[in-house]
């Protein structure tokens, strides 16, 4: 017997469980009502990662690659891309934002990789409506809040924007801090208030002052 590529088996497979014969549940789904079971299966991956436990991981890799196949499947239903163009975009994106590799740009250290990786990425972007016109554009909006902030006090600093004086200037040990941050998250919790909305309010009303230095910034 023929022994087929597991991955055709796999597209195979998914194609099966939504056709008119195939699984009820699989059917009913669509791209909305998925969207959660990705960030489901990147969580239980870290945690795979985190173990140090391979058979675990190789598992886990495989609901994630199903929650893509998954998405795949519904596009090609609907005539707007397949597997193989999400697999091409993807090659094509490595070998173009890698010059140092397929091409003739030399690089000293991974800080120049960086820089050239936001160049191209800005240029492949340029014109298109995911244009990024600030040097805070491009952060998920449906990060947790604590990384959110992350991303953008990093954005933020690269931009050479100003964060708040003294908080960023603190010196705290990491145990001090970690306790300090679980501390107000039981603050919240014994006030009935959610740590992660009340960061999330924070985090925008923080972006829109780094947004308003920014074009200030630019008119001088």
């Amino acid at each position: 017997m023929k022994k087929t590529s597991a991955i055709n088996d796999l597209l195979k497979v998914m194609a099966r469980l939504r056709s008119p014969t195939g699984c009820p549940w699989d059917r009913e789904q669509n791209h909305y009502t998925l969207r959660r079971h990705a960030i489901e299966e990147v969580y239980e991956l870290i945690d795979a990662i985190e173990a140090g436990d391979d058979h675990e991981m190789a598992e886990e890799l495989g609901d994630l690659l199903l929650q893509i196949v998954f998405h795949c499947q519904m596009a090609k239903e609907r005539g707007a891309f397949d597997f193989e163009k999400v697999c091409r975009l993807i090659v094509e994106k490595l070998v173009r934002r890698h010059p140092h590799v397929f091409g003739k740009i030399k690089v000293k250290n991974v800080d120049e990789v960086w820089v050239n990786w936001e160049k191209i990425k800005k240029a492949e972007k340029h014109g298109t409506k995911h244009a990024r016109h600030s040097a805070l554009d491009g952060i998920p909006k449906h990060l947790p809040a604590l990384l959110r902030a992350e991303k953008l006090m990093k954005k933020a600093l690269k931009a050479k924007l100003p964060l708040a004086g003294q908080n960023s200037k603190r010196r705290l040990a990491k145990t001090a801090l970690a306790r300090e941050l679980f501390d107000l998250a039981e603050l919240a919790q014994a006030r009935g208030w959610s740590a992660e909305e009340l960061l999330s309010v924070e985090i925008k009303r923080r972006e829109r002052r780094f947004r308003q230095q920014e074009r200030r910034n630019l008119q001088t």
